[in-house]
Parts: C-alpha cells; sequence; structure tokens
C-alpha cells in the first residue's frame, strides 16, 4: 500500500476539481468572445437595423482573457499539485500554501463577471 494514500487521493482529487473548473472558464471565454459573431449576425435581422456596437472589441478581449485565465488556473493548480505531493511524502511538517493566489483568480472572475454583465446588457439593450 502507498503511504499517504488517502492524502495523496485527495490532492489528485482537488488537482483535477481545478482542472474541470479552469476547462470551464476557457470554455465560458470561448463562448463570450463567439457571442459577439452572434450579435453581429443574428441582432441586424432581429432588429430590422444595422447592429453598432461599441464594445465589441471588449466581448473579444474578455474572452481572450478568459481563456488566458483558465490557463493560468491550469498552470497554478499543476505546480501546487507537485509541491503539495512533495509535502505529503515528507516526514517534516510543512504550512499551508496560503489563499492569496486562489482569492486573485477569485477576484479576477468576479471582476470579468461584472464587466461582461455590463458590456452584455449594454449590447442586448442596443438591439432594441
Amino acid at each position: 500500500m502507498i503511504r499517504g494514500y488517502s492524502d495523496h487521493a485527495a490532492n489528485e482529487r482537488t488537482f483535477l476539481a481545478w482542472v474541470r473548473t479552469a476547462i470551464a472558464v476557457m470554455a465560458f471565454g470561448f463562448l463570450v468572445e463567439k457571442f459577439d459573431l452572434f450579435l453581429e449576425v443574428a441582432a441586424p435581422s432581429l432588429s430590422g437595423r444595422a447592429l453598432s456596437l461599441p464594445g465589441q472589441r471588449f466581448g473579444n478581449i474578455a474572452g481572450l482573457a478568459l481563456i488566458v485565465l483558465g490557463t493560468a488556473i491550469v498552470a497554478i493548480a499543476g505546480v501546487r499539485f507537485l509541491v503539495t505531493a512533495k509535502n505529503i511524502d515528507s516526514e517534516e511538517p510543512h504550512p499551508g500554501p496560503g489563499t492569496r493566489i486562489d482569492v486573485a483568480l477569485a477576484l479576477l472572475l468576479v471582476l470579468l463577471g461584472c464587466a461582461l454583465f455590463l458590456y452584455l446588457s449594454h449590447a442586448v439593450l442596443a438591439t432594441q
């Protein structure tokens, strides 16, 4: 039996949860970027007039930022997985990794979410 098996298994489950979250963030970024294309194509036919979205570039930038953020989440999760696996096998006690990076990533997601809400609400109201 592997020494500290349950700790290693918990570490791996946590890593996989972070990877799933990162994939969801990247997929949402792709969706946000492609939603601008949907608005550009569908809105004129729905409203009968040309669509002028001054902030269309913002949607592209926000989508790319979410994709980059998802990639950063995978990289950070990978590093934390390896460090935690090494610490589990070590005999000496180690301090916890802290939560600064986790809180910073969550704050970035909240800020991007708020910005996307404002952008999309403006874009949807402009088509009416």
